[in-house]
C-alpha cells in the first residue's frame, strides 16, 4: 500500500447559480488527498491517513476516498470541523482562502498516529498539512518513525502567501523531511523557492546531497524531469486544452507513485539503482494522468482505463 499523508478539506470552486448569481460548489480536496484519489483511480493499493471530521463535509471527504478504491482504516476521525478553502479561478490559476483553525485536519496529533504493518510499502507526505502546527509536526514525526523502514516521498507544494510569517520554521521542516525523504517532488517554482536560482538539474543535485534518491521536477506546460546522481530523464507534456491546473501537480504524483510500484521500483534498494526505463515509466504516467486532470474542472483524476 502506498499511504498518502496530509490535508483533506472542502474545496469551495467558484460557479453560477441557475439565477445566474455568482456561488461555491463543495468538491472534496486538498493535495495530498487528490493524490491518494488518483492513486486509486490509477489502480495502485492506496491507503490515506488525515484527521477527518465526522461531520457532513467529513462524511463527503471519507466517501470520496471509498469511492475511488482508497483505504482510510488508518484515518483520525474526530468531531471537530472539517478545512474549508474558497478558491478564486484567474485565467485557469487557482488562489486560495484557507479556514482551518481547530478544524479535525489541524488538530491532528502525535497520538493520533497509527500502527503501520507491512503492507504499507511507502509514504506520501506534503501540501500544506506541513504548514501549521500541530498536524504539520505530526506528519513530520511520521515520516521520521518511519523513513528507516519505508520508502517515504515528499512534495511541499509550496504556497508563499499561506506560509506568510512562518517562513523561518516552515523552511527548517522542510529541510528536515527532505533530508530523510527517498524522492522528493517539486514544481520548478518551488525548487527556485527553495534554492535559489540557477539551473534546475544543478539545483536538483543538490538537493540529492542532502540524501534523496530521486528528485523529479515539473516544469508546467513544458514536461516533467527526474534527476539523480547519475541521470536525468525529461519527458514533454502532453498538449490539451487547459479548464484549470487544480489537481495537476497532485494527479502527477500518484502516476510517479504508481509506475515506480508497477514495476516493483518503489523500494529503498531499487530507488538507489533505477533504471531510465523505470524513471521513463514514472514520468510518462505521471504526465500523462497529470494531462487528463487539467483537461476538465477541479481535481478529478482519471481512472487507469481513461489513460
Amino acid at each position: 500500500m502506498i499511504l498518502s499523508c496530509g490535508e483533506a478539506l472542502i474545496d469551495m470552486l467558484p460557479r453560477t447559480s441557475t439565477l445566474g448569481e455568482a456561488a461555491f460548489a463543495p468538491y472534496a480536496g486538498g493535495a495530498v488527498f487528490n493524490t491518494a484519489i488518483a492513486l486509486g483511480r490509477l489502480g495502485a493499493p492506496a491507503g490515506f491517513f488525515s484527521g477527518i471530521s465526522t461531520d457532513m463535509l467529513g462524511e463527503i471527504l471519507a466517501d470520496t476516498l471509498t469511492a475511488s478504491k482508497v483505504d482510510i482504516s488508518h484515518c483520525a476521525r474526530s468531531a471537530r470541523p472539517t478545512t474549508v478553502a474558497f478558491v478564486k479561478l484567474v485565467n485557469g490559476q487557482a488562489t486560495y482562502a484557507f479556514y482551518d483553525e481547530g478544524t479535525a485536519g489541524r488538530m491532528l496529533a502525535v497520538a493520533d498516529l497509527p500502527v503501520l504493518g507491512p503492507e504499507v510499502q511507502a509514504l506520501f507526505v506534503g501540501g500544506i498539512s506541513l504548514v501549521n502546527d500541530p498536524a504539520a509536526s505530526t506528519y513530520e514525526a511520521l515520516q521520521a518513525r518511519e523513513a528507516n523502514a519505508r520508502v517515504t516521498m515528499i512534495d511541499p507544494n509550496i504556497r508563499p502567501g499561506f506560509i506568510a510569517g512562518k517562513e523561518t520554521e516552515y523552511r527548517a521542516r522542510i529541510e528536515r523531511m527532505i533530508v530523510r525523504a527517498d524522492i522528493v517532488k517539486l514544481s520548478d517554482e518551488d525548487l527556485h523557492w527553495l534554492e535559489g536560482a540557477g539551473d534546475l538539474v544543478a539545483l536538483a543535485r543538490g538537493i540529492l546531497a542532502k540524501g534523496p534518491k530521486i528528485v523529479f521536477i515539473t516544469e508546467g506546460a513544458a514536461g516533467a524531469r527526474a534527476v539523480t546522481t547519475t541521470q536525468d530523464r525529461f519527458v514533454a507534456a502532453q498538449k490539451v486544452t487547459v479548464v484549470d491546473t487544480v489537481g495537476a501537480g497532485d494527479t502527477f504524483n500518484a502516476g510517479v507513485l504508481a509506475a515506480l510500484q508497477a514495476t516493483g521500483a518503489l523500494t529503498k534498494a531499487r530507488l538507489a539503482a533505477v533504471s531510465d526505463a523505470e524513471l521513463d515509466a514514472a514520468l510518462t504516467l505521471g504526465t500523462r494522468a497529470a494531462a487528463v486532470t487539467v483537461s476538465r474542472a477541479g481535481a478529478n483524476p482519471p481512472w487507469a482505463d481513461e489513460l
